[in-house]
Protein backbone atom coordinates (compact mmCIF):
# COMPACT_ATOMS: atom_id res chain seq x y z
CA UNK A 1 0.00 0.00 0.00
CA UNK A 2 1.49 3.51 -1.16
CA UNK A 3 0.01 6.75 -0.85
CA UNK A 4 0.65 7.30 -4.70
CA UNK A 5 -1.69 4.92 -5.43
CA UNK A 6 -4.75 6.33 -3.95
CA UNK A 7 -5.64 9.95 -5.43
CA UNK A 8 -5.20 12.70 -3.89
CA UNK A 9 -3.41 10.95 -0.83
CA UNK A 10 -0.48 12.26 0.92
CA UNK A 11 -0.02 9.87 3.52
CA UNK A 12 -1.49 6.99 4.56
CA UNK A 13 -1.96 5.52 7.96
CA UNK A 14 -2.31 2.03 8.86
CA UNK A 15 -2.84 -0.60 11.73
CA UNK A 16 -0.90 -3.32 12.82
CA UNK A 17 -3.00 -5.57 10.00
CA UNK A 18 -2.13 -2.65 6.98
CA UNK A 19 -5.78 -1.92 6.98
CA UNK A 20 -5.76 1.58 5.68
CA UNK A 21 -7.35 3.91 8.63
CA UNK A 22 -6.18 7.05 7.65
CA UNK A 23 -5.50 9.38 4.88
CA UNK A 24 -3.63 12.53 4.88
CA UNK A 25 -5.21 14.95 1.97
CA UNK A 26 -3.87 18.76 1.11
CA UNK A 27 -6.98 21.03 2.24
CA UNK A 28 -8.08 22.38 -1.48
CA UNK A 29 -8.02 18.72 -2.22
CA UNK A 30 -10.22 17.84 0.58
CA UNK A 31 -12.59 21.48 -0.41
CA UNK A 32 -12.80 20.06 -3.86
CA UNK A 33 -13.92 16.82 -2.94
CA UNK A 34 -16.88 18.25 -0.61
CA UNK A 35 -17.48 20.77 -3.96
CA UNK A 36 -17.95 17.72 -5.72
CA UNK A 37 -20.65 15.59 -3.18
CA UNK A 38 -22.32 18.60 -2.14
CA UNK A 39 -23.25 18.88 -6.51
CA UNK A 40 -23.71 15.53 -6.54
CA UNK A 41 -25.98 16.09 -3.49
CA UNK A 42 -28.23 19.08 -5.41
CA UNK A 43 -28.43 16.71 -8.79
CA UNK A 44 -29.47 14.63 -6.94
CA UNK A 45 -32.08 15.93 -4.72
CA UNK A 46 -33.05 18.05 -8.09
CA UNK A 47 -33.92 15.10 -9.62
CA UNK A 48 -36.01 13.22 -7.16
CA UNK A 49 -38.83 16.60 -7.64
CA UNK A 50 -37.79 17.06 -11.64
CA UNK A 51 -41.89 16.03 -12.36
CA UNK A 52 -43.42 18.06 -9.36
CA UNK A 53 -44.99 21.13 -10.09
CA UNK A 54 -43.45 24.59 -8.72
CA UNK A 55 -45.16 26.42 -5.87
CA UNK A 56 -45.51 30.07 -5.54
CA UNK A 57 -44.16 31.65 -2.98
CA UNK A 58 -47.69 32.23 -0.83
CA UNK A 59 -48.40 28.66 -1.32
CA UNK A 60 -44.76 27.51 -0.05
CA UNK A 61 -44.85 29.47 2.87
CA UNK A 62 -48.36 27.90 3.81
CA UNK A 63 -47.36 24.83 3.34
CA UNK A 64 -44.36 25.19 5.34
CA UNK A 65 -47.09 26.35 8.34
CA UNK A 66 -48.85 22.74 7.90
CA UNK A 67 -48.37 20.46 11.01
Amino acid sequence: MKAEDYPFAKELMVDPHRHIRKVVIDFTDYQRILEALEDEGLIRAMMEVKDENPLSLDEALAELETP
